[in-house]
């Protein structure tokens, strides 16, 4: 892991280098796991361009797991905030994480710094993250097969009676006993009605024979989430949301023909909305197609209309077509996939088609 780290800093510098930054504040925790492999829930990091100061800053509570999990980065344990200041030469620039810093924050910096220009410097760590290296995609690998693993266990047991949230309850221990450190996010069980409720929150409905079940969830490995989405039928679910199921069957895999190195981000959320439109189901389609995922379960790059950016490879991102019908139900399917410059490489390999139990 040092040299995995060590070569993000460098990548980062690069950067500082590129936008005239003298070093970087990094604040926000998933960027310094990113950057150090420390998980504590107090630190600080301070990269410089020049590679010469970097420095793990956090209190005593964290000491220990610093050293062990960092050991290859220059570390202070203080509760005082105003190290920064002697670290700094007089003229130089430092950037802040301006999309985490509060303004209270950022004005005291300044304060404490009145011979260092204090600047916005927001993105850094996460354009260098939007592109996984060999470990990341192995762990969001491991992280995807535990809940394909998962979900082929629920299909031996989901049945009429149960709760959503029973449901819900009993995946996440399934994803827990094949290896997760945790859930990815709290997972999504909608029956029935409940499935025109894309982020539906799984309650005391008790799955009747002919709903439809949407699943969506994900598991933890290394600090990396997974997330899949699945349907899965309590009977035949009737001739109106087979159609349905269809329409967003078809345009999962156009999405997932078009995320490849070099499309841009809003062209694969176009190619999805298309195939939901031409089937008549513009209305119903209520979100974007995908996101990044890696430390955080959305993260850079966003597919949906009007997306900035472009594809790479390396990329591992979701898509996710989904159409709902108020009052009647719902269906999304969703894979992760590795960006590469042909076929996708999709981590998720449960089969697709609609299960009826």
């Amino acid at each position: 892991m040092p040299s995995v780290t060590r070569a993000r800093r460098a990548g980062l510098r690069t950067r500082l280098a590129e936008a005239g930054l003298d070093a970087l504040l990094v604040t926000r925790l998933v960027n310094v796991r990113y950057l150090t492999g420390f998980t504590g829930s107090a630190a600080a990091l301070l990269v410089t361009a020049a590679g010469d100061g970097d420095l793990l800053v956090t209190d005593a509570r964290y000491a220990e797991r610093a050293g062990a999990e960092a050991p290859e980065v220059r570390r202070l344990v203080t509760r005082a905030g105003d190290w920064i200041a002697e670290r700094l030469p007089a003229a130089s620039t430092l950037g802040l994480e301006s999309h985490d810093v509060s303004w209270d924050r950022a004005r005291r910096l300044a304060e404490l710094l009145p011979q260092v220009s204090v600047v916005p410097a927001a993105g850094h760590v996460e354009a260098l993250r939007a592109v996984k290296d060999a470990a990341e995609i192995a762990a969001l690998r491991r992280a995807c097969a535990i809940a394909d693993e998962a979900f082929g266990a629920l299909l031996g047991w989901l049945a009429p009676g149960l709760t959503e949230r029973q449901v819900a309850v009993r995946l996440e221990r399934e994803l827990v006993d094949r290896g997760a450190a945790d859930r990815s996010f709290e997972t999504i069980v909608a029956s029935g009605p409940n499935g025109a409720v894309p982020h539906h929150r799984p309650g005391g409905r008790a799955l009747e024979r002919g709903d439809l079940v949407t699943v969506d969830f994900g598991a933890l490995v290394h600090g990396y989430h997974s997330d899949m989405t699945r349907v899965a039928a309590l009977g035949e679910p009737g001739v109106r949301l087979r159609a349905v199921f269809a329409v967003v069957r078809s345009a999962q895999e156009a999405g997932l023909a078009a995320a490849v190195d070099g499309a841009r981000a809003e062209d694969v959320d176009a190619a999805c909305r298309a195939v939901v439109a031409d089937a008549g189901h513009a209305e119903g389609f209520l979100h974007g197609t995908g996101h990044g995922l890696g430390l955080e379960i959305h993260e850079d790059p966003y597919l949906g209309p009007g997306a900035a950016g472009t594809l790479a490879s390396r990329m591992v991102v979701t898509v996710e077509p989904g159409v709902y019908l108020p009052g009647v139900g719902g269906v999304r399917v969703e894979d992760a996939l590795a960006v590469t410059t042909g076929h996708p490489d999709v981590l998720t390999r449960t089969a697709k088609d609609l299960v009826v139990l």
